[in-house]
């Protein structure tokens, strides 16, 4: 099939080099961005060599135009500005894959609502997240990933087409939970990467268990299936991001806590605002997220902040 990527970063350039190999595809880059004038002029970037076939474009229209699936794969809180770009243009029929994990910070909305507000149009709408790192696919370690969609039958048109033994997709039936659970598992993140700054590293498992625990309440209350939490969108993404080298938002996390720079976007840490704010909507307690927004945007110590990291009324372990 044709395949249009918009997004040049380590992921969206992972996804149209991997799928080049047995669709045609066209990799879309913002014109003014250094990523995709780097993939320009050198054709590859720090992860990968973009293939031959693979086809580059600066222009939105001719992207579009160009096939009939498009894969989006950039920031989220940069969607809304891209969705209403694209709505300019005639996209019926088209289907779009978020490859992307996050929550609007503005509105508290998962991003298939933030999209669905600016596109009006009749298209195919659909998530596609779990664990997985550019590195560890790059050099041929297999994992698996769920897709998740309003309609089941764009949900089984997805993982029918694009599943491989490289990347073994699931089909998810809970857009709330799979949406929730992606987002949020990169605040679960950042804070296993402060548990590791402060050397309290053998705490992640407790922090694997009620960061679970925790997002499961939330989508329960959200409305989706509360079991999700434990699937491939949130727990089954745990050690790509909270133990691996290559996480983001794990080292952003260590990062944080060590007062060392970090420049590579950690998504977690525009979520967690989102989800403290989705947590008072729905009336859900949220320890673990309350702490990391405390030392992110309160100025709360790690001494002060983190021993309050698994906090609640002592109850059951499961009970609500």
């Amino acid at each position: 099939m044709k395949l249009t990527v918009l997004g040049c970063g380590r992921w969206g350039a992972f996804l149209a080099s991997y799928h080049s190999a047995k669709n045609d595809v066209l990799l879309w880059g913002r014109p003014g961005s250094k990523s995709f004038a780097a993939l320009q002029k050198e054709r590859k970037n720090a992860y990968l060599a973009l293939p031959s076939q693979l086809r580059l474009e600066s222009e939105l229209s001719a992207a579009l135009e160009f096939a009939q699936v498009v894969v989006i794969s950039i920031s989220a809180q940069q969607l809304r500005d891209l969705a209403r770009r694209i709505a300019r243009f005639d996209l019926a029929g088209k289907t779009f894959i978020l490859c992307m994990k996050g929550i609007e910070v503005q509105s508290g909305k998962r991003l298939t609502q933030v999209f669905c507000e600016e596109v009006k149009q009749p298209v195919g709408l659909a998530v596609w997240v779990g664990p997985g790192h550019v590195q560890d696919f790059s050099a041929g370690i297999p994992n698996c990933m769920v897709v998740d969609s309003a309609n089941p039958a764009t949900t089984d048109f997805i993982v029918e087409h694009l599943s491989s033994d490289l990347i073994r997709l699931y089909k998810g039936r809970d857009l709330i939970g799979t949406e929730v659970g992606a987002a949020a598992k990169n605040v679960i993140g950042i804070a296993a990467g402060m548990l590791d700054g402060a050397g309290y590293s053998s705490l992640k498992g407790a922090l694997m268990a009620r960061g679970a625990r925790e997002i499961a309440r939330l989508i329960r209350a959200m409305g989706g299936n509360e079991l999700s939490a434990y699937g491939l969108c949130h727990l089954g993404d745990y050690e790509a991001t909270l133990f691996s080298s290559h996480s983001h938002n794990r080292r952003f996390g260590e990062s944080f806590i060590k007062g060392e720079p970090f420049d590579q976007l950690a998504e977690g840490a525009s979520t967690v605002k989102a989800l403290v704010r989705l947590g008072k909507e729905y009336g859900v307690d949220l320890p673990i997220c309350r702490t990391v927004y405390g030392m992110l945007y309160e100025g709360r110590s790690a001494a002060e902040a983190l021993p309050s990291l698994f906090s609640r009324t002592v109850k059951g372990e499961f009970d609500y």
